[in-house]
């Protein structure tokens, strides 16, 4: 039975590491918007693999188009990698690296509605206070995201998601992921 433990030390940490990945709301209550720095938002805050950036913003003003440095650093709509417009894009960071996000739409970019995030390996705790759950009434864009010169929903834009007060956001399910390894590791450990 000692033998078993190790085994299901290992079990707890696969089964509750996705668990602690975060969401992260673009500019926490300002959201996607002219006007917000960017920059400070981006402050203390540590983005690892697993985690998602949440852009809620207005479709009608806005869009979130993901660019490459390149095109970040002089505002370029020319080589889009992929345009969202549905005001509610929730872009999951898998994999490690830096991204670059603008708006498209006349010239916010150069206003400054722009993201560079730079994502680094496992997921883990954030600091306190930086994360935002993304709104629970909309669902993620389809994989593909919106096209470029695609349809775009003209439904209206999502609520504000409500205040962060500092506590890790979980949702029912990573809880109970989290329980049911914690639940694993109790059970081992007592065996």
């Amino acid at each position: 039975m000692a033998g078993i433990t190790p085994f299901l030390a290992l079990l707890l940490l696969l089964v509750a590491a996705p668990a602690l990945a975060t969401n992260y709301t673009v500019g926490d209550s300002q959201q996607w918007n002219l006007g917000v720095n960017y920059s400070t938002w981006l402050s203390g805050k540590t983005f690892k693999v697993g985690d998602n950036l949440v852009f809620i913003y207005s479709s009608a003003s806005h869009d979130v188009a993901e660019v490459n440095k390149a095109d970040y650093g002089s505002c370029s709509k020319n080589n889009i990698i992929k345009t969202y417009n549905d005001g509610n894009t929730i872009i999951a960071l898998n994999t490690t690296g830096s991204r670059y996000f603008i708006c498209s739409f006349s010239d916010h970019c150069s206003k400054g509605m722009k993201l560079e995030v730079s994502v680094s390996g496992s997921t883990s705790t954030p600091p306190s206070g930086s994360p935002s759950p993304p709104s629970s009434s909309s669902p993620p864009p389809p994989s593909g995201g919106s096209p470029a010169n695609g349809p775009s929903s003209q439904s209206p834009p999502p609520p504000p998601p409500p205040p962060s007060n500092g506590a890790i956001n979980m949702s029912p399910c990573k809880i109970s992921t989290l329980f049911f390894g914690l639940l694993v590791l109790c059970v081992g450990l007592i065996a």
